[in-house]
C-alpha cells in the first residue's frame, strides 16, 4: 500500500498496477519475485517524496500463515498475496 501526494497518486498507481493486483485505492496484493520487488521499490523511490510519503510492504513466507477475510464487497477476486 501506498501513501502518496496527490500530484503522484496517478504514478504511482500506474506503477503498482504493472507488478501486482489493485485491491482498493492505494492497496495491491499479489506474489512478487524478490528482483521484481527491489525493481518496484527502486522505481517508487523515484516517484515519491521520501520526507513526506510512505509504501508500506507486508510479506509472509507461507500462504497458510495468511487468512484473508472480507465483510462486504469484494474489489478484485485475488488469491496471491506479498
Amino acid at each position: 500500500m501506498y501513501d502518496v501526494g496527490q500530484k503522484r497518486v496517478g504514478k504511482m498507481l500506474k506503477l503498482c498496477r504493472k507488478y501486482l493486483n489493485w485491491i482498493q485505492n492505494s492497496v495491491f496484493e499479489g506474489e512478487i519475485s524478490e528482483v521484481k520487488l527491489i525493481e518496484l521499490k527502486s522505481l517508487a523511490s523515484g516517484i515519491m517524496d521520501e520526507k513526506t510519503d510512505s509504501l508500506i510492504i507486508f510479506k509472509t513466507r507461507n500462504e497458510k500463515w495468511l487468512d484473508k477475510e472480507i465483510v462486504g464487497k469484494e474489489r478484485g477476486e485475488v488469491d496471491n498475496f506479498l
